[in-house]
């Protein structure tokens, strides 16, 4: 069977306008100290992708309008929603009194494993991703919910986290569907 590529007239996306009106997908990232620009256009692009609730920006991590995260983002850091807490700790609060059920991506005594994770049918969820040397901070572990671990077989202990973002947000949003 031969298959031909899709034009982008063709995707039938939406405008910058349609998705802020849109419903969202009750799931929100945090990046706790991310220090890549890259990094943080591309879990933007990946928000947008799968029209997440938003994304909180934390620390010394950089916010919009910045042309290294415009690079990576193509223009998602317009249309995903975005806050910025200097305190990694007051995005957690301000999420859990919204609502969210907080959890780190992180590698914890106790974790999920992110494919045994049950998400509950009309919950919302934020996952924190750290910094891309450190992690999360212990600090803001303590006061998520749970930690959620993606299994690797090899002998690296951790993955960029821009990838590590997509593989989460990918494997929540299947089973919030």
């Amino acid at each position: 069977m031969k298959m031909r590529k899709l034009k982008v007239t063709e995707m039938g996306r939406m405008s910058v306008e349609e998705y802020h009106a849109a419903e969202k997908t009750p799931l929100v990232v945090v990046l706790d100290h991310v220090r890549s620009l890259y990094n943080v256009g591309s879990i933007f692009r990946t928000a947008d992708a799968f029209r997440l609730a938003g994304v909180c920006l934390c620390g010394i991590t950089a916010v919009p309008p910045h042309p290294e995260i415009h690079k990576t983002a193509l223009g998602a850091e317009d249309s995903v929603d975005w806050k910025y807490f200097k305190d990694t700790l007051d995005a957690v609060k301000w999420l859990k009194d919204s609502g969210y059920e907080v959890l780190a991506v992180e590698q914890c005594e106790g974790s999920t494993i992110l494919n045994d994770f049950n998400v509950e049918p009309g919950k919302r969820y934020a996952i924190i991703l750290g910094n891309e040397v450190k992690g999360v901070q212990q600090s803001v572990v303590d006061e998520c919910e749970g930690c959620l671990e993606i299994p690797q077989y090899g002998t690296k202990h951790s993955m960029n986290v821009s990838v590590t973002a997509g593989i989460v947000i990918w494997e929540l949003v299947k089973k919030m569907m």
